[in-house]
């Protein structure tokens, strides 16, 4: 286990940090745009559209019979049947969701075991105006209708409607991991192991705390704690060929980034970023330090990453192992080459649509499958061109 810096900052020293770059002191060249990667040729497949007049679509789950569920962050659950027809009627029995800014149901999975189990994962904003976060449920999926609703987990509440994070993975031990934002006003928090404020928690799937976490016994830390120093992260996927654990993070306007999750690592923000603060100033003057976790890979200016998968199917083998990253900024899917474990190379995918990306996912059949943004949603299917 690689335990890293993880104590909070002195205030003062924060806020003197702060009025520098306020002040302009601390505030270095600005990173010069990178170019736009290559787009990769349409003609290499056809994309299929499966459904849309979504509203604010945000996450999609494949069920073993070849349904799919996706969510509408308006707080709808919906099912989306083989064919692609979308059931008029969403899914019954959730709970009272808080929808404001970004938030509102997020991200739906489906357990491993379900042909046992039957359950699912939702996540979702819970509270109000003033004390709201991400609370994770599971509940089974009967006929249209969710039944047996357990609360598995609230954040640590906080106000304002931005940075929520809320991404789940399930880890080969049978865990899962579930991404957790800083809250925006409340970035400072991100390094106070405390809370789970700008955290990446794992949890058994009954919600309780697994044995082996890193923090755990620590009377200073958040028993629930596997990485933290994380900003917003809205990607997260399990590299089926090693078992690691991957995310993607918003920065501001920059310093977006993916990381490779190491148990108890500290990833920085907001004292190591490479990003710029709205005010166009330096976030902080240190894009790394000692005791802290390099990105693997790092945009600035922002391509606003949201979900994340690692393309491991027979579809399309040309891209075997790269990762698929939905930018919303961007408007395009990143494929980000890599070889034995280095990146080599990134592509736009979808460029020609224009169109904002909210989520990507590998199917079971191999086929690559993204929600479009907004108030009219797609649900679009790339097959190979025959």
């Amino acid at each position: 286990m690689n335990m890293k810096t993880d104590a909070k900052p002195p205030a003062s020293r924060f806020r003197r940090l702060v009025a520098l770059l306020a002040a302009g002191l601390l505030l270095g060249p600005m990173a010069a745009a990178s170019a736009e990667p290559q787009r990769i040729d349409p003609s290499r497949y056809r994309v299929v559209t499966e459904t849309e007049g979504l509203q604010r679509p945000w996450s999609l789950a494949f069920l073993p019979d070849g349904r799919r569920l996706l969510t509408e962050a308006a707080g709808r659950l919906r099912i989306v049947n083989a064919n692609g027809a979308l059931d008029p009627e969403p899914v019954g029995g959730l709970p009272p969701i808080y929808t404001a800014g970004q938030g509102g149901l997020m991200d739906v999975a489906v357990d491993p075991d379900f042909a046992e189990t039957g359950r699912i994962f939702l996540t979702f904003l819970h509270g109000n105006a003033e004390a709201n976060n991400v609370r994770l449920v599971s509940a089974r999926l009967q006929d249209k209708t969710l039944a047996d609703l357990r609360v598995l987990f609230t954040a640590t509440p906080k106000a304002d409607g931005s940075n929520h994070g809320s991404r789940i993975a399930f880890l080969p031990d049978g865990t899962l991991a579930l991404s957790l934002g800083d809250g925006f006003d409340r970035r400072e928090d991100a390094q106070n192991p405390a809370n789970t404020l700008g955290k990446i928690v794992r949890l058994n799937r009954d919600g309780s705390v697994p044995a082996d976490n890193p923090l755990l016994g620590r009377p200073d830390a958040a028993p629930e704690i596997l990485t933290l120093g994380h900003r917003n992260v809205q990607g997260i996927a399990l590299d089926p060929d090693d078992g690691s654990l991957l995310i993607a993070e918003h920065g501001p306007r920059g310093g977006d980034e993916v990381n490779l999750l190491v148990p108890g690592g500290n990833y920085g923000w907001p004292l190591v970023s490479g990003g710029l603060d709205y005010s166009f100033a330096r976030v902080t003057p240190f894009a790394s330090l000692p005791g802290f976790e390099a990105p693997l890979l790092e945009w600035t200016p922002s391509i606003a990453p949201a979900g994340l998968a690692v393309y491991d199917g027979a579809m399309f083998p040309e891209w075997r192992g790269s990762l698929l990253v939905a930018a919303l900024v961007e408007r395009a899917v990143r494929v980000v080459h890599r070889k034995a474990g280095r990146i080599t190379g990134q592509e736009l995918l979808l460029a020609e649509l224009g169109e904002r990306i909210r989520d990507v996912r590998v199917a079971p059949d191999g086929s690559i499958q993204v929600l479009t943004d907004g108030e009219n949603g797609r649900l679009l299917r790339l097959v190979p061109p025959s």
